[in-house]
C-alpha cells in the first residue's frame, strides 16, 4: 500500500492562501471543536492521532474532539455553533445545502464511502440479493439504500430496521445487512459467521467518506486556522496508517468499548481498500475533492429523487483549502 507521505506546508505557501504570514509558533493556540460522526473508533483515527502525537499543536490549533453517535445531530451542532466542524457525509450536506443551510465541505478524508452489505458466504454477489430480507438503518433508506435498489432492482419490501445489532444476521442465513468494512464485518467473523462483504464504492456508489463541514461565516472568519486545521489533519492520518498506536491509545480513552483487535481491523481494512489514498487522493494528495466526483453524487441524488435538480450542488464544497496541498504520494 502506498501512504500519502506529506510535508508540512511551510508559511510561505499558507501565506499564499491567506493574505499574511503567519508563524506556528508566535500565536496563541487556536481553538476549533470538532465533532466526529460517531463513538471513537478507527475511522476517526487521523484527527486523534493528530491530537496525540502534537500535529495540531505544532500548527498553533488546539482541537477539542467530540464523539458523535446514532442520537448526536452533527448538522444540527454546526449550525447552533457548538461545534466548529463536522465529520458527515456528501449526502446529508447537500440536503442540507438545498434547505438552505449554511455549510460547506472543505476536505475529503476518506475517498471512498466505508459502507457497503454484510452477506451470509451463500451471498457471492450483490445480484443475489432479490430473495433476501435486507437491514437497513433510518438513515441507510434515505441515503445508500435508494442506490443500491434501483441498481440490483431490489424492493422496499425486503427492508427491515437495523438497529445496530447484529444478532438477527447471526442468527438467521436469508438476512443480509449494512456494515462498515472496519466494524460490523470483524463482529460476524468473531461470531464465527462465514461472510462476504460488498464496499458499495467498490460497485459504483459515489459519495465520499467523511467528509470535514464547517460553515462559511468560519471560512471567511478564521481562514488560516481552518487552512492549517485541514493539512495537520491529513498529516494525522499519514501519521495514523503508519504507526496507529497513539491515536489509538486516545481512541480506547474516549471509548473504553473498543478493543486493540477491532481497532487493529480497523486500520488493516482502511489501507486494504485505500479508503484514505484511493481515488484522486492516490495522485493529488489526501483531502482531495474535485467537481466530477461531487457532480457524481449529486446527479445519483437528483435520479434518486433525493435532492431537487435545481439546488445549488457547488454551494456545499469549497476545495481552496485542498487545493494549496498537493503533496503526492
Amino acid at each position: 500500500m502506498k501512504l500519502i507521505s506529506r510535508i508540512p506546508l511551510s508559511c510561505c505557501v499558507l501565506s499564499a492562501l491567506i493574505p499574511g504570514a503567519f508563524s506556528l509558533a508566535a500565536q496563541a493556540d487556536e481553538k476549533i471543536a470538532l465533532l466526529t460522526s460517531w463513538y471513537a473508533q478507527a475511522e476517526q483515527g487521523g484527527y486523534y492521532q493528530a491530537l496525540a502525537t502534537g500535529i495540531y499543536k505544532r500548527y498553533g490549533l488546539d482541537v477539542s474532539l467530540q464523539s458523535g453517535g446514532p442520537q448526536v445531530n452533527g448538522m444540527q451542532l454546526l449550525l447552533a455553533k457548538r461545534a466548529d466542524v463536522i465529520i458527515g457525509y456528501d449526502l446529508q450536506l447537500l440536503e442540507s445545502v438545498q434547505r438552505g443551510f449554511q455549510a460547506k465541505a472543505i476536505a475529503a478524508p476518506f475517498q471512498f464511502d466505508p459502507q457497503g452489505l454484510l452477506t451470509h458466504d451463500s451471498v457471492t454477489s450483490l445480484d443475489g440479493l432479490k430473495d433476501k430480507t435486507l437491514l437497513v438503518s433510518s438513515s441507510g433508506q434515505s441515503t445508500w439504500w435508494p442506490w443500491l435498489k434501483a441498481r440490483y432492482q431490489l424492493s422496499d419490501s425486503q427492508v427491515r430496521p437495523y438497529t445496530f445489532n447484529i444478532q438477527p444476521f447471526v442468527a438467521d442465513e436469508n438476512v443480509a445487512q449494512q456494515a462498515y468494512v472496519s466494524s460490523e464485518v470483524f463482529q460476524a467473523q468473531k461470531a464465527g459467521v462465514k461472510s462476504n462483504f460488498f464496499l458499495f464504492s467498490e460497485h459504483g456508489y459515489p459519495p465520499y467518506g467523511g467528509i470535514l463541514i464547517t460553515r462559511p461565516d468560519l471560512i471567511s472568519s478564521r481562514k488560516e486556522a481552518m487552512a492549517k486545521f485541514v493539512q495537520a489533519s491529513m498529516e494525522g492520518w499519514v501519521s495514523y496508517l503508519q504507526n496507529p498506536a497513539p491515536g489509538n491509545a486516545l481512541i480506547k480513552k474516549d471509548n473504553p468499548k473498543m478493543t486493540d483487535d477491532l481497532l487493529a481491523w480497523g486500520v488493516e481494512q482502511i489501507k486494504a481498500h485505500h479508503l484514505i489514498d484511493g481515488g484522486d487522493a492516490a495522485t493529488k494528495g489526501g483531502g482531495t475533492m474535485t467537481q466530477a466526483r461531487w457532480q457524481k453524487t449529486r446527479d445519483f441524488m437528483v435520479n434518486a429523487k433525493l435532492l431537487n435538480a435545481d439546488t445549488d450542488w457547488k454551494q456545499a464544497y469549497t476545495t481552496e483549502f485542498v487545493d494549496h496541498m498537493q503533496v503526492k504520494p
